[in-house]
């Protein structure tokens, strides 16, 4: 082989690894994990965090979005998924106490480069009740760098909207919006996710879907899985209510999604079920 053509083919190598590279496959989760409650008797905490630990590990995403989380679940599960960290913090005292928004990380695939949580409310600076809301509700973010790419980097942000607050879930799609718009300028990629308490039907998902894709419907496929993301542990019940999402803007391509309905010895590994979906980032 001549000198020239070698050459040739090595650039030709090359270029198609960088391309390969540019367009690879991203991950995220999104799972609410039902705090930990001995209220619920075969279904508690203690009974499924295992089983709960192996299914995020067999899907291994890059992302992690809780919900629910105390500070005794945050903990375990920083232990048991090694190849992850976390941030976030509570959102009682903006530290540990009460309920996390957590982003768990793959840390052999990105890097953090920023993180914070902010309220739901109109001093989101602060712990605060927000509007209407019936209790604190947060949203945590962080910037990351994906490790073998030099230009892949995104924004994911996790949140878990209020159960009853009408005026607040409606301000807390507006707030959210406006961080992103704010930290990005709708010129980075962005995966928001969460449990939002609301079905697709409703004005703030609504507001989130003119704004950003749902990854649920986001291409011609049906995705794998139920039409519920929520079952309240019941085995023998579909309510078909579609409460947790994952979105993406416009720098994300959406390739595949599933909500995950794992059956385990009689039970769920929680009241909801995981979202689990396939992305690309847009150059």
């Amino acid at each position: 082989m001549n000198t020239v053509r070698f050459i040739l083919l090595t650039l030709i190598c090359f270029i198609g690894i960088q391309t390969t590279m540019s367009g690879q496959s991203r991950t995220s989760m999104t799972y609410n994990i039902r705090y930990a409650n001995e209220k619920d008797g075969p279904d508690r905490w203690d009974e499924r965090k295992e089983s709960l630990v192996k299914e995020i590990l067999f899907y291994e995403p890059d992302f992690l979005g809780v919900q629910e989380a105390v500070h005794e679940q945050v903990l375990y599960l920083d232990q048991a998924l090694k190849k992850y960290k976390y941030i976030g913090v509570a959102r009682n005292d903006g530290q540990t106490e009460g309920e996390y928004s957590a982003i768990f990380y793959h840390t052999e695939r990105v890097k953090n480069i920023e993180a914070s949580t902010f309220w739901l409310s109109d001093s989101p600076d602060i712990p605060s009740v927000g509007w209407d809301a019936s209790l604190k509700r947060i949203c945590t973010y962080g910037k990351f760098k994906y490790l073998k790419s030099k230009k892949d980097q995104i924004y994911v942000f996790n949140t878990h909207f209020d159960h009853r607050g009408i005026k607040a879930r409606e301000n807390s799609a507006d707030l959210i919006l406006k961080m992103i718009e704010e930290k990005t300028g709708n010129q980075e990629a962005v995966i928001l996710m969460g449990d939002l308490n609301l079905t697709p039907d409703t004005a703030p998902i609504k507001m989130f879907s003119a704004a950003m894709q749902d990854s649920y419907t986001a291409y011609d496929e049906i995705p794998f899985g139920p039409t519920t993301t929520y079952t309240g542990f019941k085995i023998t019940e579909n309510p078909k209510k579609r409460i947790d999402y994952i979105f993406g803007n416009n720098k994300v391509k959406f390739e595949k999604t599933a909500v995950l309905s794992h059956w385990i010895d009689m039970h769920f590994n929680s009241d909801h079920f995981p979202i689990f979906a396939q992305f690309s980032i847009k150059k």
